[in-house]
């Protein structure tokens, strides 16, 4: 079981410049104010190590409208939740924040977006990265090639890979345009975060 570690409380309720979005409500927990989170990352650490959970209201994703029972993009929720418990939950997580209470007032965060300051973020091991670190990132090829950009990545259990849109295209595309490739040494030589730029044993038929 993990909990959000007992750091010094910050009165500040601005978004931090430094800010990432990591997770959204999804629906409350029980009847106690509890809230049912998912996180936009299999790596959660993100959630369990800030006490302070920087929210937004939902959005309207690719022109559809909110999932049925979520408030609609606008609807006010807290700038900033104060975490008082965060676990693991079966295949999810649940969090208890200050002053919310009881269902209602979970049920009011529902598909609130969730952003924590990236300087809360456990520091990685050598050749360990943050999902959201590698989105964004160009993808190079041993040959100078580039094969496009880094814009999610799919956990396939013993590794992730790198999903990549080619240069050209502008994400969403289609599966079949998508280039796919495992993140582990084999295919990966070196991530470069200063260049933004990952070299791959990969070529551009394969």
């Amino acid at each position: 079981m993990k909990h959000a570690p007992d750091l010094t409380d910050d009165l500040s309720t601005a978004m931090p410049e430094d800010a990432i979005e990591v997770g959204r409500v999804l629906d409350a927990w029980g009847i106690k104010g509890w809230i049912k989170i998912l996180s936009h990352s299999a790596d959660a650490d993100a959630l369990f190590n800030s006490r302070r959970w920087f929210l937004k209201p939902s959005e309207r994703v690719n022109g559809a409208p909110p999932r049925p029972g979520a408030p609609s993009a606008g609807t006010p929720v807290p700038p900033v939740l104060k975490i008082l418990s965060v676990r693991d939950h079966g295949d999810g997580i649940v969090a208890q924040a200050e002053g919310v209470s009881d269902r209602s007032a979970a049920e009011a965060l529902k598909g609130a977006r969730i952003f924590v300051s990236r300087s809360t973020f456990p520091q990685t091991d050598p050749d360990e990265y943050y999902w959201i670190d590698l989105i964004g990132l160009t993808v190079v090829n041993r040959e100078g090639q580039t094969l496009g950009e880094v814009t999610d990545l799919i956990d396939t259990g013993p590794h992730c890979v790198l999903r990549i849109v080619p240069p050209g295209l502008t994400p969403p595309v289609k599966p079949e345009q998508e280039i796919l490739i495992p993140f582990v040494s084999a295919y990966v030589g070196d991530v470069d975060m200063s260049g933004r730029r990952i070299t791959v044993d990969w070529g551009l038929d394969y």
